[in-house]
């Protein structure tokens, strides 16, 4: 898998992905688990909003299946590509909904049903026009046209 790990750069937000270098492990998306309710969440809340309880920080998935996206074609904030899709995933590591952004080269060939995996690569940057890291969606392979 292609991973960009340059750790020079820092991700847009902390406790959001697991950090590179990863080698062999795939990142993964990082969220809260509450072990009373059983329940996961994303982003980490700091208490469980069904029982209160303490949540422990815990890798939540890095594949799933699109469930919606769209495509923003609109000028963007901090130096994201446009345009850019997003919309959200269905994690089959814990069930769980989530909201993120796909990869910017593939947005002519998503599709609701969809098979992604999660990749972390420099998108857009800081207030301060430093680059970021930032999670997004990408298309397994079976999933992209291939061109003949």
């Amino acid at each position: 898998m292609d991973f960009e790990t340059d750790n020079e750069i820092l991700p847009f937000a902390k406790n959001i992905f697991t950090q590179p270098p990863y080698k062999n492990n795939q990142p993964s998306l990082l969220g809260g688990f509450c072990s009373d309710c059983n329940d996961y969440f994303f982003p980490e809340p700091g208490y469980c909003p069904e029982c209160l309880g303490k949540i422990q920080n815990r890798p939540i998935g890095s594949k799933g299946t699109i469930y919606s996206f769209t495509v923003v074609r609109t000028p963007t904030l901090f130096g994201l590509p446009s345009p850019y899709g997003i919309g959200y995933i269905d994690l089959m590591e814990t069930g769980l909904r989530v909201f993120g952004m796909f990869d910017p080269k593939e947005i002519g060939q998503l599709k609701i049903g969809a098979k992604v995996v999660l990749s972390v690569k420099s998108l857009g940057k800081d207030r301060h026009g430093s680059p970021r890291l930032r999670p997004c969606f990408t298309l397994e392979p079976d999933n992209l046209n291939r061109s003949i």
